[in-house]
């Protein structure tokens, strides 16, 4: 008798089994029947996402809205005055590090610190040269800009051996705390939510139907992350057709573009409708090839995931080749970042907020910094950190 029950809890595990199995069997099928069903990875939790044109335009337009309210930190400690802060910048010669390095400057005059800024130039030797200046400068604070924080963390051991407290900005792909690392949080926007906007919004535009080639720099983490965020979405897009993803360093683009450019108009030809990149700078240096070809501005269409450099915000306005930049609000990074080195200071825990995505179009540039070609919320950040800091 016990056999026989045994037997029967047997057969009914193997019907679960199969019953679910067959389950997985017919949504893959239906995957491949449908493929505005994308494989998507959010923090590590695999799931499926629908890619529906209207899942998509909701999205992209919610992403687009101009003048977003403050959704940020109200309450928090009172501003630590007269402390002396290190800035360690990856390069000074990127817009996107230059404004944070502004934003930080202008909050800490605020708090009444004392800034000194250090540069890495770009390369390993200068990074090495510019953390052991901010060492020597002996800060209560640092901020790191812009630099990857798996490769800073031997760099920063000082730091933590002397009890500095540390924030970046795009120091690692995610946005937000870094638990069990030197740098305790990563102010950014969302990298993968910048890409999967970026590429949304290619696939609105052209109506489901964008032919894309994606610029992206294999030497940064981020920047691959971004480039794979934006592929699978377009791969999810019934009708688009992603043509190639082009890996060209940022370094090197005034040197590659051109000849890049070229070589992607005469293997594409007309099929190539949109350029995706994870940084405006690509494009700095495609349009000029484009213009030399006799091709017009509204064929082939540009979309950047980050940076939203004043070129970008200049080509929007004058609807050539740029329709999009998800443009990262640097001056309030700047702030931001003032506020969580000061929470430390405090011997507070960091807030770990993270700034929503924002598209920036033809339709709002007008708005919020637009006109003076960068992104800076109109949602009074200013002032509202003023108050926190009771200031």
């Amino acid at each position: 008798m016990m056999y026989r029950t045994d037997c029967t809890q047997r057969r009914g595990r193997r019907i679960q089994i199969l019953t679910w199995l067959a389950a997985v069997c017919l949504y893959i099928l239906g995957a491949l029947l449908d493929p505005s069903l994308a494989r998507a990875t959010d923090r590590g939790a695999d799931t499926l996402m629908p890619l529906s044109l209207p899942t998509m335009l909701q999205k992209v337009a919610a992403a687009s809205t101009h003048t977003p309210p403050w959704a940020g930190p109200r309450t928090g400690p009172a501003g630590v005055a007269g402390k002396t802060i290190a800035i360690m910048s990856e390069d000074l010669r990127n817009g996107g590090i230059l404004g944070v390095a502004r934003g930080i400057q202008e909050a800490a005059k605020v708090l009444q610190w004392n800034v000194k800024v250090f540069d890495a130039g770009g390369t390993p030797a200068g990074r090495n040269k510019a953390t052991s200046d901010a060492l020597a400068a002996q800060p209560d604070g640092l901020i790191v800009i812009g630099a990857d924080a798996n490769v800073m963390q031997p760099l920063l051991a000082p730091f933590v051996q002397r009890g500095i407290p540390i924030v970046g900005w795009h120091v690692g792909p995610q946005p937000g705390v870094m638990a069990g690392n030197a740098i305790a949080m990563n102010v950014s926007t969302d990298p993968l939510e910048v890409a999967r906007i970026t590429a949304m919004a290619a696939a609105v535009a052209s109506k489901g139907r964008a032919n894309v080639v994606i610029f992206t720099d294999s030497n940064f983490e981020i920047a691959m992350t971004k480039a794979n965020a934006m592929a699978e979405v377009i791969q999810a897009c019934k009708d688009c057709n992603l043509l190639e993803i082009r890996n060209v360093a940022i370094s090197q683009c005034a040197e590659q573009m051109p000849a890049v450019t070229r070589e992607l108009l005469s293997h594409h030809g007309k099929k190539w409708t949109y350029a995706l990149a994870i940084n405006d700078i690509y494009f700095d240096y495609a349009a000029p090839e484009l213009t030399k070809a006799g091709i017009a501005g509204e064929r082939i269409n540009f979309l950047s995931a980050g940076d939203g450099s004043s070129a970008a915000f200049m080509r929007i306005q004058a609807h050539s080749f740029q329709i999009g930049t998800v443009a990262e609000p640097l001056n309030l990074h700047g702030w931001q970042l003032v506020d969580e080195l000061n929470r430390l200071l405090a011997h507070q825990p960091v807030s770990g907020y993270v700034i929503p995505v924002h598209l920036v179009t033809a339709d709002n540039v007008g708005f919020d910094g637009g006109p003076a070609f960068q992104y800076d919320p109109d949602n009074g950040y200013r002032e509202i950190y003023r108050h926190l800091w009771k200031r």
